[in-house]
């Protein structure tokens, strides 16, 4: 299964009535952010969205590092979701949950920074396979026995996103809130207006998924 086309910036279109009466601070700030990039505020929109980098930094930063697993990449990947934030704010929905949005877009932006991690360890695999495929087994030190269980650990966490990224929007969304922002049932559907069951539902589901792509083993 290939991974499905990044998601419309426009957002989920199923009303969201749980978010209308109660708007988090995130969506309080996106929708004033977009009332004066609409009024042509620019250089004020900008001040205001420094504020909501500030409220939304650290989370990002922690889901960011469980896709990428890597610092200075998740450091990249949440400038990337930010920068694109700003340049579609136009799109985003003020009845909508702007937390729900932005986790789209942030974890789009680390999985297009894993794939192309990817392509740049092929290439450089492959420009070492000879001097690799010319040491001989004796004289392998002891010390890489540890090395070769990080990178099968590492292997391992890569079989685990490239099966994520394989998942329906609405699976890895929920997955993501779940799994790696430690969200409960309740908080995602409050944050996605979807009942707890429907969540508890899509969660199920991607988890079965998973275990099926990785052997049982997810």
């Amino acid at each position: 299964m290939s991974r499905q086309p990044n998601v419309d910036l426009a957002a989920d279109r199923t009303p969201r009535s749980n978010e209308a009466a109660h708007p988090s601070p995130a969506s309080v700030l996106a929708t004033e952010i977009k009332g004066l990039l609409d009024a042509g505020n620019r250089d004020e929109a900008r001040e205001r969205f420094g504020a909501l980098v500030a409220l939304l930094q650290r989370r990002a930063v922690r889901i960011a590092f469980q896709y990428l697993r890597d610092a200075a990449d998740a450091d990249e990947a949440v400038q990337d979701a930010f920068v694109k934030v700003f340049l579609h704010m136009d799109q985003y929905r003020s009845d909508l949950p702007f937390d729900v949005w932005f986790t789209r877009i942030l974890v789009n932006s680390a999985l297009d920074r894993l794939k192309a991690r990817g392509r740049q360890q092929r290439w450089i695999s492959q420009s070492t396979d000879d001097e690799e495929n010319g040491r001989a087994v004796e004289h392998i030190a002891a010390g890489d026995a540890s090395h070769e269980r990080r990178l099968l650990a590492k292997e391992r966490w890569q079989q685990v996103t490239k099966a994520v990224a394989a998942l329906p929007d609405r699976q890895r969304l929920v997955f993501t809130l779940s799994h790696l922002d430690e969200q409960t049932p309740a908080e995602i559907s409050a944050a996605t207006g979807m009942s707890q069951a429907t969540v508890r539902v899509h969660l199920f589901r991607a988890l079965r998924k998973l275990r099926g792509v990785l052997g049982g083993q997810a």
